[in-house]
């Protein structure tokens, strides 16, 4: 039986290895994919037993909701920085698309498990779950910047926005070897091209 690194490393707060089991999910989520991670594997990553992870988390599944739900709420704080930066109803779109394009391609790992993957699982797929909440907290702020001043069509024009944005992030981060043209001119072009006419 081999010894627990907890002995070696000493003991962690609740909180310190609540960290550590989702920096290293988030690893091996990378490397290996959401659903092919098993609880297990993440314990042995952090140097604790299984049934010591299951202190924290119940599931693989359960820390990549707590992935998406931090995701969200850090996009949440950067759109609102953009906004608290931003003149007019027209830049504050600007500002907001380019903070959603620099936090998915700053946070490629986190963007896929929120953004991109195939399979959600169920909790992230129902209105009230966590993830769903988050993630809405994050498109609200952009639509109420859309939809202010708009009948309900804002909401199919904010979809729109973020469905635009969406796609070149997720091209960028999936297809790196594309011979894209240069980044920040295809980026620029993009914002503008989909606050156009807001």
């Amino acid at each position: 039986m081999g010894i627990d690194k907890e002995a070696k490393t000493g003991r962690r707060s609740a909180g310190q290895r609540r960290e550590e089991i989702i920096a290293a999910a988030l690893t091996l989520f990378t490397r290996y994919g959401v659903y092919n991670v098993t609880t297990r594997q993440i314990a042995r990553a952090v140097g604790i037993s299984q049934p010591s992870l299951y202190a924290h988390f119940a599931s693989s599944a359960e820390i990549a909701e707590e992935i998406c739900v931090r995701g969200f709420s850090d996009l949440s704080q950067e759109l609102s920085a953009a906004f608290a930066a931003a003149n007019g109803r027209t830049d504050r779109l600007k500002q907001a698309a380019r903070a959603y394009i620099a936090f998915g391609l700053d946070n490629p790992d986190v963007y896929r498990i929120a953004f991109m993957l195939e399979k959600p699982w169920e909790e992230a797929n129902h209105e009230g779950g966590r993830v769903m909440e988050a993630g809405l907290g994050a498109f609200n702020l952009l639509a109420e910047t859309v939809t202010q001043d708009m009948d309900d069509g804002g909401r199919l024009a904010a979809q729109s926005i973020w469905a635009t944005l969406h796609g070149l992030v997720a091209l960028l981060i999936a297809r790196p070897h594309f011979p894209w043209v240069d980044r920040d001119a295809l980026i620029s072009a993009q914002v503008d091209r989909a606050v156009q006419g807001f």
